[in-house]
């Protein structure tokens, strides 16, 4: 849509004695109904009307510049270990004053780390998390309005399925005991030994994102009706999100396991997925899009099907947190146990992407940002199917370029 200028001249005129004075006002722009913007590229090379962005994207400004592309090639560096001993880990979110929240899978508690001398508090269990192989207490977020609620979100197994719950927490009760009683916003997402997805995320439109698995029934990933194998949307009371392609909490489909969800600095939404025995992705989500599985691993030639925007080996990545940072997703790597940087030139990938601290700290579960150049990263070791060391697991702080 091409942008229309509209213009009001106002022209004040003062009068004193015989003498007449006039004065011209500045021109007023008038943006309301003459903006113009291209929203979420639709991924083909077109732009989206400026009247119909994605959910989640906003309209750029008119007149911007073109994006910057990151170098080719990136660096890693780690400042320090924050904390260490801790069991399970999995879910992470930062506090606004700098300490982290994290949870334990296995052990369905959640604990405050200082940012700064990593001592560790746990805040308390929470009731219901009934961990099995992949499933436990997963994936955490807090309340887009944290800072008057205080409400911190979990998604977690239970005895008969995946769920979202939020609970109140109160920093002025004892160490144990601050989490208040779960309330459960949303509830029936298909569960199972494995394949649990796990992940979730505020987005840019505050509207809640949970990436889900098909827990090895390869048919609910097709199945629109079902919440197994999708990426959900969800209002931050569990409703489905205004929107959405399909009028309910589904936002894409056919996908095997989701455990990264991460958004670049043009609010589009990337996510991170377990191949079966060929190729892991990183995806470019748009809303209503088939993402392929069981049709599809990896890229393909079928145009029904959202190809990646990178792929590698299973035993390279086994994906699960990805985050963005200096113009590149950064995503942890499981069986890989290494950490890719993936540099994007809008929603494709600009260079070859790049394996850090490759059998360094074991496997690595989860990535976060942490301002500007930095980065929270979260090992694996302690999951089961890692080699635990002395110090396992830890968080890092890392710096990246």
């Amino acid at each position: 849509m091409k942008s229309r200028t509209c213009r009001v001249e106002g022209i004040l005129i003062v009068q004193r004695r015989a003498v007449t004075a006039v004065l011209a006002a500045a021109a007023l722009l008038l943006t309301a109904g003459c903006s113009s913007g291209d929203g979420e590229d639709p991924g083909d090379g077109t732009s989206a009307p400026a009247s119909s962005p994605e959910p989640g994207a906003s309209a750029p400004a008119s007149g911007r510049a073109a994006e910057e592309t990151p170098p080719a090639k990136g660096s890693v560096k780690v400042v320090r270990t924050v904390t260490e001993g801790l069991k399970t880990p999995w879910g992470l979110a930062p506090l606004p004053e700098g300490d982290l929240l994290v949870s334990s899978r296995d052990e369905g508690t959640i604990t405050r780390v200082d940012g700064e001398t990593g001592k560790k508090t746990e805040l308390g269990s929470v009731p219901g998390v009934a961990p099995a192989g992949e499933g436990g207490l997963m994936g955490l977020a807090l309340s887009p309005s944290y800072a008057s609620d205080h409400m911190v979100y979990a998604y977690f197994t239970s005895d008969s399925d995946n769920r979202i719950v939020r609970m109140l927490y109160d920093e002025k009760r004892p160490a144990g005991e601050q989490l208040g009683a779960p309330d459960t916003v949303f509830r029936g997402i298909p569960k199972g030994t494995n394949h649990n997805g796990g992940r979730i995320a505020f987005g840019p439109d505050k509207m809640l994102y949970a990436g889900t698995g098909e827990t090895y029934v390869t048919e609910l990933a097709q199945d629109k009706k079902s919440t197994g194998g999708k990426i959900l949307r969800l209002t931050p009371d569990g409703e489905p999100a205004p929107g959405n392609p399909f009028d309910s909490p589904v936002y894409s489909y056919g996908h095997r396991n989701v455990q990264g969800l991460a958004w670049d600095s043009k609010q589009r939404l990337f996510a991170s997925e377990f191949g079966q025995d060929t190729w892991d992705e990183l995806n470019h989500i748009k809303p209503g899009d088939n993402y392929g599985w069981p049709e599809a691993e990896g890229k393909s030639d079928d145009s029904e099907y959202h190809s990646p925007v990178d792929q590698w080996k299973t035993d390279e990545a086994s994906p699960s947190g990805i985050a963005y940072a200096e113009g590149s997703i950064w995503m942890a790597g499981l069986r890989g146990k290494r950490l890719w940087r993936i540099p994007l030139d809008g929603t494709e990938a600009s260079a070859e992407s790049q394996a850090f601290l490759e059998d360094d700290y074991g496997r690595l579960r989860t990535v976060v940002p942490a301002g500007g150049n930095k980065l929270w990263l979260v090992t694996s070791e302690t999951d089961g199917r890692g080699t635990p060391g002395s110090g396992d697991d830890r968080i890092l702080q890392l710096e990246v370029t």
